[in-house]
């Protein structure tokens, strides 16, 4: 499967790079000139609302900011599952909460800067994350190539699971055959 905006990066075992080592990662954006994405299993010791005044009564539990990778990880970004517009599907952009864009389904990113209260009646799920995780052109497509990751479709509520260090074992356990049993793979194999 190629990457593309909604899907998964499941981390293989063998990725050892303590940034990504079993994490899963939502692709945001991935093209020709790179892909952006975000982890959802490594969330902070840090309440939401410490760091951003309003926003920590309308977070999907934890109500923490989570690690979403080590590109600019003083600058914060939140994506958000936003209740289907009337007379969805096909439902038009003028239909969309103020200051929340469609990345993929109902979910998409929400610009931090409109007021909570003007976007919040719409939510369904909201995560936010410090940082996020980046790949220059073709780099993406090598790591995949190399065995680093494997690329599976995502489900909305992977997003904003109230469980997130269960979630690269749950991934993988759902995607059935060679990659299910890759689940139960222990951190250190060689301790076995």
């Amino acid at each position: 499967m190629d990457p593309a905006p909604g899907h998964l990066l499941i981390a293989s075992p063998t990725l050892d790079d303590p940034h990504f080592a079993r994490t899963i990662v939502l692709l945001l954006d991935a093209g020709h000139d790179g892909a952006l994405g975000v982890i959802l299993n490594r969330p902070s010791e840090v309440p939401v609302g410490e760091v951003l005044a309003g926003w920590g009564e309308v977070v999907s539990g934890p109500g923490v900011l989570f690690q979403g990778g080590p590109v600019e990880t003083d600058s914060a970004l939140a994506i958000a599952d936003v209740a289907a517009a009337e007379g969805a599907p096909g439902a038009s952009d003028e239909d969309e909460p103020v200051g929340w864009r469609r990345v993929f389904d109902d979910v998409g990113m929400v610009d931090l800067d409109v007021p909570v209260e003007l976007v919040a009646p719409a939510l369904r799920g909201l995560r936010i994350f410090a940082g996020y995780a980046g790949w220059s052109a073709g780099q993406l497509e090598d790591e995949i190539a190399e065995g680093a990751w494997y690329v599976v479709p995502s489900e909305t509520r992977d997003a904003f699971q109230t469980h997130p260090d269960r979630l690269w074992a749950e991934v993988l356990r759902r995607q059935g055959g060679q990659l299910a049993m890759l689940a139960t793979m222990p951190v250190e194999p060689n301790l076995n």
